[in-house]
């Protein structure tokens, strides 16, 4: 049994993609390195005496997020499918659980409390019902008796209808554009995406006529002076102020006055203080991340894994290209974190769980791939 460990390990790193988990794994540090220089403002903010406190939680949750990262991407197909439609299964079951016990934030009740820790089981739900749908939909077109769209359809309208209780808009469109991705992909005729189009813009309009605080970040967004812009306004400036090469490490001020530095406007803090390369080289990493990982689905022969690790670096690239977008004010404000980057531990806990689940589909074995 000893010497089986190196074995398996030697043969783990053979088959890992490399680049996606080297770019997974850049994006960690540079979170962690965005974190040093945002976090200290942050405590004094909230009245926090250690103003490394959230540096040291956000390594914690790096540190458990790779090990969870390394182990997930071990199994094989087969076990990463299952452990993602457990994982669907307990993420719906906590949420059905939050309006009796979940802690509520800003007017939202989206998270557990586990002592000092906010556990949001909508962030596991993302990347879990991904790879569930991708399975029910490749079960359906090889041929099994099985319903996989009408499953499928039915789990992803449970998780939509918890996801507005909460209520959590911004969420919503992101799993439905990646639950539209992953069915598109799947061989979705063109009267099926006529039809999901329009019950998407319904569903928009529903949102916006329902939801006093999705109407409000709307109107505010085509009409600054309708609301309060603070956030945006703050971001923008600090943007514009680090230029090309930033004013310097710990030399920026926006942390000092927005509430969500840390967090949602980590990317204007890099921008600010590393400049329009360090923004760009960010940008660069999610861009080698989708590309390659789109790069390697279209070499699967399982299409089942081609589906599922196509969603998933379409989840890890809008959520990114949403924080970032939100940033330079280019859509209304979604309170979406910068995969990897922005501190959270549940947010970073899920994506290495996503990151997992797309390494194991994409380690080479035998038979795995076309060429």
């Amino acid at each position: 049994m000893i010497a089986l460990a190196p074995r398996a390990a030697i043969s783990w790193w053979r088959g890992i993609d490399r680049t996606l988990l080297f770019t997974v794994l850049a994006l960690i540090v540079t979170g962690l390195l965005l974190s040093m220089a945002a976090s200290p403002a942050a405590a004094d903010r909230m009245g926090i005496s250690d103003p490394f406190y959230f540096i040291y939680r956000q390594s914690i949750f790096a540190t458990m997020s790779v090990i969870g990262l390394l182990a997930i991407s071990s199994l094989g197909p087969k076990g990463a499918r299952r452990l993602a439609v457990l994982a669907v299964f307990g993420s719906l079951g906590l949420m059905m659980l939050l309006p009796f016990i979940g802690h509520e934030v800003k007017g939202a009740t989206r998270w557990i409390r586990i002592g000092s820790f906010g556990l949001q089981p909508s962030e596991f739900l993302k990347p879990a019902l991904i790879v569930t749908a991708a399975w029910l939909f490749a079960e359906e077109k090889r041929g099994a008796p099985v319903p996989g769209r009408i499953i499928a359809f039915a789990i992803y309208i449970i998780a939509i209808a918890l996801l507005m209780i909460q209520p959590d808009f911004g969420q919503s469109v992101l799993l439905t554009l990646c639950f539209g991705g992953v069915f598109f992909a799947s061989g979705l005729s063109w009267i099926w995406v006529a039809g999901l189009g329009s019950l998407a813009a319904a569903g928009s309009a529903m949102a916006y006529l329902t939801f006093p605080h999705v109407a409000s970040r709307v109107q505010r967004f085509l009409d600054p002076e309708s609301g309060d812009t603070y956030q945006i306004d703050r971001a923008m400036e600090a943007i514009s102020r680090g230029g090309v090469a930033g004013v310097g490490p710990g030399e920026g001020e926006v942390k000092h006055f927005l509430p969500d530095a840390h967090t949602d406007f980590i990317f204007s803090v890099a921008a600010e203080e590393f400049g329009l390369l360090a923004s760009l080289s960010i940008i660069g990493l999610f861009s080698i991340l989708v590309a390659r990982a789109w790069g390697q689905a279209m070499q699967l022969r399982d299409h089942f894994a081609q589906l599922a690790v196509a969603g998933l670096a379409l989840q890890f690239g809008l959520q990114a290209l949403v924080n970032i977008a939100v940033n330079l004010n280019l859509i209304p404000p979604k309170g979406m974190t910068l995969p990897f980057v922005s501190y959270g531990g549940s947010s970073m806990l899920a994506l290495a769980f996503g990151a997992g689940l797309m390494l194991a589909f994409t380690r080479r074995r035998p038979g795995a791939y076309s060429a």
